[in-house]
């Protein structure tokens, strides 16, 4: 087997030369290969899955070794072929990491020595999930507009200019953002289901919000969980919708947003969705972002994509 060890040298993580030194240790005693990529730009950690997926197929898994957005350019790249994913978290917020290992703090030395890259026994079991599809592109974990997109772009600038607060850049982004309007206009024409598996249709023209966010997973903006029983192969979107609020709403209920308790805030509807279009009411680019990258596009068509990639997990 090919282990190809996709990098992002930026990625929060300061301690990878120690890291995949300790793993090529291991690869010399074994006869799997590990091969090193090194990311330069965007787009490259799509581009390098892709090759290797085409070359290799089921005979490689790709390893992703940054944060959000090399895990979601190589599940752009590895869509709907043989070849698996593995995740290393290496960045600043690990949104997508927090569900597959079932903790807001993980640690990535437990988590390599899980997958057995340092004793050599490596290990894991391959389950197929669901993305996310807009507008042809795939999303991995949350697709969210609004004030939560705000956050997440204010967050990364922050992490980006002081990256050993880590995650907590995500917190401190909350302030500036909570002291501009928290109402914002989308127009929606969305194909849900309740829990009872009833279909019904929301439709706004213009919707009237504060954050709305589409979910496959469920944590983004370095923690913030809109979707706490999201499942990841179900055929499924978890959403939570919050209806416009004020200033001095929001400080008690970013606390519960945060722990997923979002069954105790009363603004927000939540349920499932399948499929769905999204477009602005002024022909601007929407104020949304996909697994933390905004996206400049003017309106969404979004639909789930059932089993469309192939996941590492931790064997039980």
């Amino acid at each position: 087997m090919k282990y190809i060890f996709v990098i992002n040298p930026i990625a929060g993580n300061d301690d990878k030369q120690r890291l995949f030194s300790r793993i090529k240790s291991t690869f010399r005693l074994i006869e799997d290969d590990m091969i090193l990529e090194e990311t330069a730009c965007k787009g490259d950690a799509k581009d390098i899955a892709h090759r290797y997926a085409e070359k290799y197929g089921k005979d490689c898994v790709i390893v992703s070794c940054g944060g959000d957005g090399t895990v979601h350019e190589i599940a752009n790249g590895l869509a709907h072929t043989d070849t698996p994913m593995l995740i290393l978290p290496l960045g600043t917020g690990n949104d997508f990491a927090k569900k597959i290992y079932g903790t807001k703090k993980i640690n990535v030395e437990n988590v390599i020595k899980a997958f057995g890259f340092y004793n050599g026994n490596i290990r894991y079991d391959v389950k197929p999930i669901d993305l996310i599809d807009y507008n042809g592109e795939k999303c991995i974990n949350v697709m969210s507009y609004g004030l939560d997109t705000k956050v997440e772009t204010l967050g990364r600038k922050i992490a980006g200019k002081f990256p050993a607060i880590g995650h907590q850049a995500y917190n401190l982004a909350i302030v500036p953002v909570l002291c501009s309007s928290l109402d914002y206009k989308i127009n929606v024409d969305l194909n849900c289901i309740d829990k009872e598996g009833r279909e019904y249709k929301i439709q706004h023209e213009p919707l009237d919000y504060t954050l709305f966010a589409i979910c496959n997973a469920s944590y983004y903006g370095g923690g913030f969980c809109p979707a706490p029983d999201s499942k990841l192969d179900d055929g499924l979107l978890d959403y939570a919708l919050c209806h416009p609020i004020k200033l001095m709403q929001a400080p008690p209920l970013i606390p519960k947003y945060s722990a997923g308790k979002i069954d105790e805030i009363k603004q927000i509807d939540s349920g499932y969705i399948k499929s769905g279009r999204i477009w602005s009411v002024d022909g601007e680019a929407l104020l949304g972002n996909c697994d933390g990258e905004n996206f400049d596009y003017n309106e969404v068509n979004f639909k789930i994509d059932p089993k469309a990639l192939k996941l590492c997990f931790l064997k039980g």
